[in-house]
Formats: structure tokens, sequence, C-alpha cells
């Protein structure tokens, strides 16, 4: 493991959150009726997302404006991005060429039409489908099987080139430090996909410019954004972990003690509240939004099993919640892919 990655190192696929190792992993648990993660698979399995009528629904100016109301084609996209790599984990576990087809049918789908991201959530929003696009391409790609056409995988390419690459690759303000660290996710996603150095580089020094000022260790795992919801923690949260799983596939390590000691606080910090516990005053005025989602497989994993840290109160929370399933955003099927993964 390196702290960047060596101009003669080539990259290393598939590498997009979920690496080869894991993905063997996953199916030999699944066939072998193992749990949790028979019970995760068949939630996936039978999600709307593995369906085989699943229709993709794209379109060429993705609009989104900031806040709840979406605009035209951001959920559209979000779930049709979800669809393609759940299709894609099911062609991995099966060896069925239909669920190839059906996510190479979402992508191609996705590839002829789409050419900007507009409004004021534009970076975003291509931030959750960017890299949740790239997860489900880089498998289905470096699958054996799956017969995705040259020419196709060329305009996949550069559907994330033009339409998504150009809204992640800037710095978000201070301000918004959980965005950043989802557009840094898709920037870095994207870049595995495309082999392009360049960015994967600029987005190893994003998230290392990030992290401190977004989780703060000095105040008891406090983040940013805890005040605000923990919806917002969580996909922060989820991000980091995304980031730092996919580096860690191309050899490059982002979990230094720092990283690693700000992670911890903050997930024991919130798990406990999210489950229930009455918050004290000095904790937001006392009031807190317990809305975190199925974000925390990747970073306990990591964390406890890896790196031998204990989180008791992290894998309780995640032990009542599993299998984790899908925000219908950019976080899909991590108790499957991730929970003691390899």
């Amino acid at each position: 493991m390196t702290r960047s990655l060596p101009a003669d190192r080539p990259f290393t696929h598939p590498g997009v959150l979920v690496g080869g190792a894991q993905l063997d992993a996953l199916r030999e648990r699944v066939t072998s009726g193992r749990r949790p993660w028979l019970k995760a698979y068949r939630d996936m399995r039978d999600s709307r997302y593995g369906s085989h009528e699943y229709r993709a629904r794209p379109r060429t100016d993705v609009s989104c404006p900031s806040g709840d109301h979406a605009g035209p084609g951001c959920v559209e996209e979000r779930e049709d991005a979800i669809a393609a790599y759940t299709q894609a984990l099911l062609f991995t576990v099966t060896g069925e060429r239909r669920h190839a087809a059906k996510a190479t049918e979402i992508m191609d789908a996705w590839s002829a039409r789409l050419k900007r991201h507009t409004r004021a959530d534009a970076g975003l929003q291509a931030g959750w489908a960017g890299s949740t696009w790239a997860r489900a391409a880089e498998i289905v790609r470096h699958t054996p099987g799956a017969d995705w056409p040259a020419d196709r995988v060329r305009r996949f390419e550069a559907m994330l080139r033009t339409a998504h690459l150009p809204y992640v690759t800037g710095r978000a303000p201070d301000r918004d430090g959980g965005r950043d660290l989802v557009t840094t996710d898709a920037a870095l996603s994207i870049a595995v996909f495309l082999e392009d150095r360049a960015t994967f580089d600029a987005a190893l020094r994003r998230f290392r410019e990030r992290v401190p000022t977004f989780f703060h260790l000095r105040k008891d795992g406090l983040t940013q954004e805890t005040c605000r919801g923990f919806a917002h923690v969580g996909h922060a949260v989820a991000a980091t972990a995304h980031v730092a799983e996919t580096a860690r596939h191309q050899g490059v390590d982002l979990y230094d003690d720092d990283t690693a000691a700000r992670l911890k606080a903050a997930l024991e910090l919130h798990a406990p509240y999210q489950e229930g516990a009455p918050a004290p005053r000095w904790l937001c005025g006392g009031r807190v939004e317990r809305d975190m989602g199925p974000d925390l497989e990747v970073a306990l994993n990591q964390l406890e099993n890896r790196l031998g840290t204990p989180l008791p109160a992290t894998r309780r929370l995640v032990a009542h919640s599993r299998p984790a399933g899908t925000d219908d955003h950019f976080v899909a099927w991590e108790t499957l892919t991730h929970a003691d993964a390899p």
C-alpha cells in the first residue's frame, strides 16, 4: 500500500468500490446460503431494481434544483444507475447473461442521450449518479461473458467524461463538505473506470484536505452536518468510505491514523442517537434528525475487521438494521458487498 498510485502501476479492475476478491467472496457466501449475505442477495434480487422488466428513463438534460423537489431526470438517473449496478451484481452471482444485458441496456440508453446536468444541484446529482454508474460499468466491463460491445463502452466513457466529470472535479465551498465528499467519490470512481491518472490524483488530494474539515476529532466526533440531519452525516460517511475503499483496490492507503480516528469518533458518536438514545442539550440543542441510511457497512468493515478498531455502538446499529438496502441515491446493497469483506 502506498500514498499515491505509482506511475508504473496499472489500474486494478474491477476496482470501483468492489474488487475481484470481494465479488468472489459474496458469490461463495450466497451460493452456500450463508447469512446475512443470502438475505441481502434475495432483497436485492427481489427489489424493483432487480426486475428483468426494469426500463431505463434516459434524458438529454438532467435538471436538478436545490432542495427537496427533484427536477426532470434527477430521480430517474439515480434510480437507473442503481438498477444497472444491481443487475451487474446479479450477473456476478448467477452468471446469467440476461442480467449483464439488462445492465448494459440501461447504461447504453443513458449514454445515447445524456449531455449535461444543470441547475443548482448539478454537482451533487452528477456525484450521486456518476459514482454508481462507474461501479456498474466497472463490473460489467471486467467480468467475462458480459459481452458489452466496445463501441458502447466508448460511448459510456464519453458520457462520464463530458456529462459527469466537469461537475464533480471542482472543490465545493467549505460549508458544503458533505457535497465535496460525494463528488470526490464520483471523481475517483470515474477516474478508475477511465484510467485517468490526473483525475485520480486530484481526487486523492481533495479527500485528504476535506476529511479533517468535515469530521471534527476534537469535538468528540461531531461533523460539519450533524445538526443538519443524520442523513447528511450518513452520506458523508458512505462517500468517505467509498473513496478509501476504491483507493485501496488500487493499492493506495487513505486510512492513516488521523482519518481512521475521525471516522471512528463520528460513527460511535452518532450510532447510539440513531438507535434512539436521548440527545443531550449540548448536541444540537437536544434535537437531532435520526435519519441515517444504510451507509455504514464499508467503514465498519475497514475499521473493525481490517484495522482491528472496536466500534461497539456502530456494530450494534448495523446488526439491528441488516441487511442494508439502498438509499435510492448512491448507496446500495453494502451488507452483500462489504459485510466482513476480504
